[in-house]
């Protein structure tokens, strides 16, 4: 990615090829952008520098830097020299060439600064720099850009501008070295190894977005992509990611970077992606180029990168071909402007540098959607009015006439802006300004982070200042600015407020999230205003990101209150609000909001309402509107209180709803709704209340009223109602009993509401009045009640008995003795029950009703029950008392089945019902067998009726008369026993039935003209002939018998209307018996019927041309005014209305078709009957009459229609017959006319006719035999025209180009109009543009192509002229296709090179030796296009698959292409844009190359303690089990130690390695084995680390030190690792020996295990395995391992022991200590 740090307003970077870090010296913010910075050339000069003095000195100096980039200020210098800078530097010092030399006083800086180049550099700069310079500038290395410099020091810098806090951080930290250091003379930079730190020790002073950005940097610079170019000079560059890690000056002074030192004179320009390749970038600066249209200059659409500064352009015609271009620098040029234009093409521009140009606007820069960068500087603009652009960041507008920011732009993402030296400046808050205008995202102003004043002044300015100010309003203070913008936009709304109105406010209120905002635009009169219209306001809500942004219409928001969204956090308000007065709609004012804030997630209750009438009993309701405010709407919680008069409220329990119904406690009082909103997270709003007027009571009621008690002699009653209305008062009451002489109630009792009843009341009715009050003494309606009749009191039974056996179908009976008068008919009840305890009637279940009879047969469902029988004891009146209950002693007994009797019931005639009765006893009956059988004699078996078998009843049919009926019954229990069967024989033979009718009645309507039916049913045998008569009846009774109707059916006549119809029916049967005589019912009266047509006919002939009539009947009462409706019914079935008249005339429109005719009738009193329709049959036609045959003018090439009249049906194909006369014929001439007349020619038999040429001058005549459709003919017409026939105007169709060669066209072209003379002949060219231009000299039908033609079309041009000299209209023929010449061809397609893994086969071209493809390929050929493909299955279905990004000629074989073919096809393409066929070239199978490793090397920091990786680069085939190998290299040693069993990539450093190198030996292995070279790599000495050296360092200066150390006296080696019994021990090291010591205990004193000198063989050993083990070996006899509980404690004692028997070890671990021995 290219991400230069520049200063604004200067040329772009070239592409860069090394990203370095910048020191951490300004704001986080500033961090995380340095940390991308790009400055290889100063890496690359450190490198060829000879740096002076110690790693740790600071230096500064200036050094020369390639002649198409800027200076780089130093941090230290801050903004003074800017400030103080009051030179401009000469226009074309821009480009090459080294500037004149200068002195520079040097001051020593922090050390991890980097020395940055400056345009001036020293006269003693050493000669290896100024060799390098052009160097660098030859290979394009890539410089950082900044302003240039006053000639004077640093020092002078900082007396003469003011000091930033960094400066003086700067001084206080470095305050010593200062003194120390000298001014120097000569020109130095620090080495690589300084420019830069470790990245983790960065790190540490940035953010977390600063860490994160910085560690992606320095893994890209770790890479071997982003190494550092050599230079010619042959000086090396070093890794960067090397100088960083050794790098660490910087750690101890990264916090002196506090946000008060923070320095911000560096832009980072936004990231703009590098493609490899000189074909993406274009480098002419100070060439004196002049257009961008000259030849030589290569533009083209594939360019990335166009530098060209410092020339003479002065126009931008031509840049719309880089359509591609990121980078495009056209500084120090002479354009002026407008005529931005051609950039709307440029859609990829990224950055954009116009400096140092003469340019007055830029209202012609179109929005470019990708631009992020644009410089401005040193122009002539007097405004920064442009299009929005919208990925905008930095506009560097500096040194020019800006004195307004009228028009600013909408650029929604600006970072940067820059309007130094402009007389804008002299504005009061210029900067609070632009941070109105831009927004949150505006970081720095004038190259410095805004000013907190100046954010704070920002803020008290209203939201529309922004908009105030794009449109030209003054800026002023804050405490002004609320006015003043104010009367600026009234003044722009002046002409357009209503007449006689003024605007005093327009403004939103602050908006919330889902809270409500109101806007607010008041209007006054002015006072002199007559005018007595209202004035009506139309509003309309719109959201938007800015106040400068477009803001979009919120659907359905035209309130004055608008609730914002969640998603409108953050975001712009807008309302429009639109006067209207009367009918006229007045231009629309507006008011911006401030931002919309987030929602306090409270609740808050906008407003409360309470619906509903106050009165008792009605219900309300409580309506809140609630604002949510972020939170999540919940149901809140609503609760009602009532307030009595001069009373606090008092919560109603119970009431917790929105609704409430209003009681009798409320009346009088007062009720308040309180609603407290509550969100779905829990969160209480508050309470809000809501008072309603006093509730009044309602009118008094009752309901409900009812008398209660029972209606018996001696017991008191009560009349209770339900009271409603208010507090009931003295309500009356009063009794009334019914008097049954007079039918009306007397009254008896008022003033209470009980009654206690006397005998005068038994046998009546009592009537109870509630006349209901209240306590202010009204009145309700009264309200009454009726009793039931009054009894008399009970009779009483007691000792009850039941007396008789207790078996089943047994008789038992009940005794007892009655009181209370004379008994009468008392009633018995017979119940069972499985309970022998009676519990009043539960669990009894009724076997018998209620019976006077105290006797009763034990049934059935008795059995296993006990018997309960119910006395109910009545009086000789009838008046019952009340019931008595006793049991029987036992449950009921069962028999055996049988039956005790067996009967048949019915009268033995047809058509009667016989049943079967029996009494079955012996348990519980089961599914007893039923049968019923016919018997001729008494004394045979009979025949059985299979149909009625199981049925106890059986209706006598037909065949049963004359003959015996008998049913037989066999008994069955439920448990299947079966009893003897049992039959009963009928007394009598069945006879047969008298006849007579069942039923008898009328069927049909009352109306006339309607038939009536005899519905009758008989019954007696088989029906004869039996007699009907039917009878009329009048309103007076006398009934008339209707002649002639003696059937079962009568049709209802006229005379019929008014009277009543009945019939009589005398049954009759087939023996002639009668019965007797039935008459109807009367059915009537009879109503006249509907009006109806019974008849409708056609009159006339059914022919085209004849008139249609007809002929109707009517019925139905007196006729009305019956109509009538004529129809033409279409072949579809549609029907078309024709009219309404009594005739209709038949047309061409009805031949073959039939006509349809309703006739609706209609009685005199306007009621229509049924309407009845006739259709006719089909139209015939007319004869074929030919009317009228007129033939208009007649011209050359016109059709001649002729104007012809026909009748007589659907005309046919006729005859017609044109003729060609030179002289007009007459009428008679005309009769005979035919083509054996003299002059007259037939030429056409069609109707119309098209003259020719011959018919030119003649006249035309028209024979017409007039025909119908089906082939009739009628008699002859001929007519002739009045006038000879014209001849047409000359013109020519059909203009088309003929190719007869590939250099040779012919025209051609159809001439018509006469006959044709000398026409003319043109030739034209078609450019590209469409122009077309004549070709002078080609007035030929033939053409022969030249050179100019190519990439045109051609045009032929015929101008048709008659013979007579008449010149008609030029005709151009279609331009033939672009003509080109021969395309390009390649014969064949060679590939050089080996198929082999990283070798590079190229594609090379055989170009065809044909004289005319050589001048093709020199002359016309553009460019080769290449693509490579590789295949991906081998034999014979061997495909091939594109290569992404592989379009050049040469590839590069990959590891993955082993195996595979390769294929490159080549297509020419000339400057026509044509292409020529494909060409291409097929490798051998890729084989794999040598295995190899480059770049091998060994990652990790230099302790003891860390881990190590080895890293290289493989090739070479697919990688096998490469073998590595660790070992260690003593410093200044050729020898190499192996370490046993570390052969993986990771090691893992411990003690041992101290002093050492490690060395890594990489031998590549191919997957078939095939081994590469073997390579090695190093790290430095492996140091200790530094917490380790530390502890070590202090204990070896102590001489004498004891250790605690665990012994394992039990280990051996059956046992697993770790597992023993571990004892103390203190370990005692001296500088002579080493001790071992046993502590004592409370039974034993201390004793010295192992005790020796540091004289070998006395070593120490580790175990790699186990990290807290280490072994001491004084001897081959003494020795011992020891445990301790770190590996950092392990490290100190070893390392302690080594370093004290330093002086009997050849390693010198001391001086790796640093300790003086």
């Amino acid at each position: 990615m290219e991400d230069p740090v520049v200063q604004s307003g200067e040329g772009p970077p070239e592409k860069p090829q090394v990203s370095e870090q910048k020191p951490s010296v300004s704001s986080s913010e500033s961090a995380k952008r340095v940390s991308r910075t790009v400055k290889p050339s100063v890496a690359a000069a450190s490198k060829v520098l000879v740096p002076t003095g110690s790693i740790r000195k600071k230096m500064e100096s200036k050094i020369n830097s390639d002649s198409s980039s800027g200076v780089v200020k130093s941090t230290v210098t801050g903004s003074g020299s800017a400030r103080s800078s009051n030179s401009v530097p000469l226009r074309r010092n821009s480009t090459g060439g080294l500037p004149e030399k200068s002195s520079v006083s040097v001051t020593k800086r922090p050390s991890n600064v980097s020395s940055v180049a400056s345009k001036k550099t020293t006269t003693l700069a050493s000669d290896p720099l100024r060799r390098s310079l052009p160097e660098i500038r030859r290979s394009s290395l890539p410089s950082v850009v900044t302003k240039t410099s006053p000639r004077v020091g640093v020092s002078e810098t900082r007396k003469s501008g003011p000091v930033s806090p960094l400066t003086r951080s700067l001084r206080t930290s470095t305050e010593s070295d200062v003194r120390k250091q000298e001014t120097v003379k000569r020109s130095s930079v620090k080495s690589a190894s300084s420019i830069s730190s470790s990245s983790k020790r960065v790190t540490s002073s940035l953010d977390s977005s600063g860490s994160s950005t910085f560690r992606k940097v320095s893994s890209k610079l770790s890479s071997p992509s982003a190494r550092s170019p050599a230079i010619s000079s042959g000086s090396k560059v070093g890794s960067l990611s090397s100088s960083m890690d050794r790098s660490s000056s910087f750690s101890g002074r990264r916090k002196a970077a506090t946000p008060e030192s923070r320095d911000s004179r560096f832009i980072v320009l936004p990231q703009v992606e590098i493609k490899a390749g000189d074909d993406v970038r274009l480098d002419l600066r100070g060439h004196r180029v002049r257009s961008l249209n000259a030849s030589g200059l290569n533009l083209s659409p594939n360019l990335e990168f166009v530098y060209l500064r410092d020339n003479l352009l002065s126009t931008l015609e031509g840049v719309e071909i880089l359509k591609r271009v990121k980078v495009l620098d056209l500084s120090f040029n002479d354009f002026k402007g407008p005529g931005f234009e051609p950039l709307e093409n440029c859609k990829a521009l990224q950055q954009l540098y116009l400096a140092g140009n003469q340019i007055t606007s830029l209202i012609s820069l179109p929005l470019l959607p990708n631009l992020e960068f644009l410089s401005v500087a040193q122009n002539k603009l007097k405004s920064l009015s442009m299009a929005s652009q919208p990925r905008l960041q930095v506009l560097a507008a500096s040194k020019n006439k800006i004195s307004t920011l009228k028009g600013f732009p909408y650029l929604p993402v600006l970072e940067h802006l820059r309007v130094e030296e402009n007389p804008i400046l002299q504005m009061s808050h210029l900067e609070a300004a632009s941070i109105l205008l831009v927004g949150p995202t505006l970081k720095k102003f004038n190259d410095r982070d805004l000013s907190r004043e100046e954010v704070a002044i920002a803020k008290h300015y209203p939201a529309h200042t922004a908009l105030c100010i794009r449109d030209g309003w003054e800026f002023c203070r804050p405490e002004h600015a609320i006015d003043s913008t104010f009367r600026f936009l009234v003044e722009q709304w002046k002409d357009d407020l209503p007449l006689g109105y003024l605007i005093k406010e327009t403004s939103i209120d602050q908006p919330f999230e889902e809270d409500a905002c109101q806007c607010h635009f008041i209007f006054v009169k002015d006072g002199t205003s007559s005018i007595c219209s209202n004035l009506v306001l139309k509003f309309q809500w719109f959201i938007g990101e800015r106040s400068l942004s477009n803001f979009t219409a919120i659907p359905e928001a035209i309130e004055q209150v608008y609730w914002p969204k969640h998603e409108d956090i953050g975001k712009i308000l807008k309302v429009e609000c639109t006067p209207i007065l009367g009918e006229i709609e007045h231009r629309s004012i507006f008011a911006i909001s401030l931002p919309v804030s987030p929602g306090t997630g409270c609740p808050k209750v906008v407003s409360l309402d309470v619906h509903g009438e106050l009165v008792e009993g009605n219900i309300i309701k409580g309506y809140a509107k609630v604002a949510w405010c972020g939170g999540t709407p919940g149901k809140g919680v609503a609760s009602w209180l009532r307030r009595r008069w001069n009373g606090s409220p008092v919560a109603i329990v119970g009431a917790e709803d929105e609704e409430y119904q209003l009681t009798i406690e409320d009346i009088d009082s007062s009720l308040v709704f309180m609603y407290t909103p509550v969100t779905e997270e829990g969160v209480k709003g508050e309470a809000q209340y809501k008072h309603t007027d006093f509730v009044k009571a309602a009118p008094p009621s009752v309901n409900n009223v009812r008398i209660i008690g029972v209606p018996v002699e001696g017991n008191t009653i009560k009349g209770v109602g339900d009271y409603f209305g208010g507090r009931e008062g003295p309500s009356k009451f009063d009794w009334l009993r019914e008097n049954l002489e007079a039918g009306d109630f007397v009254l008896v009792s008022s003033g209470t509401a009980e009654y206690t009843l006397t005998k005068e009341d038994v046998g009546r009715r009592l009537a109870f009045v509630y006349v209901p009050m209240n306590f202010e003494g009204q009145e309700g309606e009264s309200v009454s009640v009726v009793s039931e009749t009054i009894k008399q009191a009970p009779p009483k039974v007691t000792n009850v008995k039941i007396i008789g056996d207790v078996r089943e179908n047994n008789k038992v009976t009940v005794t007892g003795v009655v009181t209370g008068g004379s008994e009468g008919s008392s009633r018995v009840q017979w119940f069972k029950t499985h309970s022998s305890v009676l519990d009043g009637e539960n669990g009894l279940e009724a076997v018998s009703t209620s019976k006077i009879a105290k006797a009763f047969r034990i049934p059935l469902g008795a059995v296993g029950y006990y018997i309960v029988a119910k006395f109910t004891p009545m009086a000789a009146d009838g008046e019952s008392g009340e019931p008595a209950y006793v049991i029987s002693e036992k449950a009921v007994e069962t028999l055996p089945p049988s039956l005790n009797f067996l009967s048949i019931t019915g009268d033995y005639i047809e058509d009667g019902i016989l049943t079967a009765s029996y009494g079955y006893i012996g348990g519980h009956e089961g599914k007893s067998i039923y049968n019923w059988y016919l018997h001729e004699v008494e004394s045979d078996f009979g025949t059985l009726i299979p149909e009625v078998s199981g049925f106890l009843q059986y209706r006598i049919s037909k065949d049963a008369i004359g003959k015996f009926v008998s049913f037989q019954c066999t008994p069955m229990r439920d448990d299947g026993i079966v009893g003897e069967p049992r039959t009963c024989l009928g007394q009598e033979r069945v006879r047969p039935g008298s006849p007579r009718l069942l039923s008898l009645q009328i069927v049909g309507t009352a109306v006339e003209g309607t038939s009536l039916s005899v519905d009758k049913k008989y019954w007696g045998g088989e029906e004869g002939n039996s007699v009907f008569r039917w009878f009329r009846m009048s309103s007076d009774g006398t009934q008339i018998e209707v002649n002639d109707a003696s059937t079962a059916s009568y049709k209802l006549s006229v005379d019929d209307i008014g009277f009543f119809v009945s019939v009589s029916c005398e049954p009759v049967r087939r023996d002639w018996a009668r019965g007797p005589i039935v008459l109807s019912e009367q059915i009537g009266p009879i109503i006249a019927g509907p009006p109806t047509c019974p008849s409708l006919e056609f009159l006339g002939s059914m022919m085209e041309g004849q008139s249609l009539s007809f002929v109707a009947s009517y019925s139905g009462g007196e006729k009305g005014n019956c109509f009538h409706e004529w129809f033409r019914l279409k072949s579809n079935g549609s029907k078309e209305k024709l009219k309404a008249d009594e005739f209709l005339n038949l047309t061409i429109e009805d031949v073959g078709k039939v006509i349809e005719l309703v006739y609706t009738p209609v009685r005199n009193d306007g009621i229509r009957g049924n309407p009845r329709s006739v259709i006719s049959e089909v139209i015939a036609p007319g004869e074929p009459t030919g009317l009228e045959l007129i033939i208009p003018d007649c011209c050359e090439d016109k059709d001649v229609v002729p104007q012809k009249t026909y009748f007589g049906g659907q005309e046919g194909v006729g005859e017609y017959i044109w003729y060609r006369t030179k002289n007009k014929l007459d009428s008679s001439s005309l009769m005979d006319i035919s083509d054996t007349c003299d002059g007259v020619v037939t030429c056409g038999k069609t109707l119309t006719y098209t003259p020719s040429l011959e018919d030119v001058g003649a006249y035309m005549a028209l024979y017409w035999l007039p025909t119908r459709a089906d082939g009739k003919c009628g008699k002859p017409l001929v007519s002739i025209c009045n006038s000879p026939v014209n001849p047409a105007l000359p013109i020519v169709s059909n203009v088309r180009v003929k190719k007869l060669s590939s250099v040779i066209y012919c025209g051609e072209g159809e001439y018509f109009g006469g006959y044709e003379g000398s026409s003319l002949f043109s030739w034209y060219r078609e450019t590209t543009d469409g122009t077309i231009i004549l070709i002078n000299g080609a007035n030929s039908s033939t053409y022969e192509v030249t050179d100019s033609d190519y990439n045109c079309r051609l045009l032929f041009g015929y101008t048709p002229v008659r013979s007579d000299s008449i010149v008609g209209e030029l005709r151009l023929s279609e331009p033939t296709e672009i003509i080109f010449p021969e395309l390009p061809k390649v014969e064949m397609l060679a590939l050089t090179g080996k198929a082999m893994e990283g070798d590079i086969l190229t594609a090379v071209e055989v170009i065809p030796e044909t004289e005319t493809q050589q001048h093709v390929w020199s002359k016309y050929k553009k460019d080769v296009k290449y693509q490579w493909f590789c295949s991906t299955e081998m034999g014979d279905n061997k495909s091939f698959e594109p290569l992404p990004l592989q379009r050049s000629c040469s590839y590069k074989v990959r590891l993955e292409d082993i195996g595979c073919c390769l294929r490159c096809e080549c297509i020419v393409t000339d400057v026509f844009g044509r292409s020529s066929d494909l060409a291409y070239a097929e490798s051998a199978p890729v084989s794999p190359g040598i295995p190899r490793i480059d770049k091998l090397e060994i990652e990790g920091r230099g302790f003891h303690t860390n881990l190590y990786a080895v890293r290289g680069i493989y090739s070479g085939g697919k990688e096998g089990k490469s073998r590595i190998q660790w070992l260690r290299s003593m410093v200044g040693s050729p020898d190499l130690i192996s370490i046993p069993g570390e052969i993986g990539r990771m090691y893992e450093a411990n003690v041992d390695d101290v002093g050492y190198r490690l060395v890594a030996i990489y031998t590549p292995i191919r997957e078939d084995g095939v081994e590469g070279q073997p390579v090695s790599a190093s790290t430095d000495p492996i140091a200790v680390e530094p917490d380790v050296f530390k502890e070590v360092k202090q204990k070896l200066d102590l001489g004498s030190v004891k250790f605690e150390a665990l012994c394992d006296k039990d280990r051996s080696p059956k046992k697993a690792p770790g597992v023993g019994s571990f004892e103390r021990r203190i370990l005692e090291v001296n500088r002579k020996r080493v001790k071992v010591v046993k502590p004592g205990s409370k039974t034993s004193f201390p004793t010295t295990e192992i005790r020796g000198s540091y004289a070998p063989p006395f070593h120490v050993e580790l175990f790699r395995n186990d990290q807290h083990r280490l072994r001491i070996v004084v001897d081959s006899e003494n020795e011992v391992d020891l445990m301790v509980h770190s590996r950092h404690l392990r490290d100190v004692i070893v390392l302690v022991i080594r370093g004290l028997a330093q002086r009997f070890n050849s390693t010198s671990l001391n001086s790796l200590l640093k300790i003086e021995t």
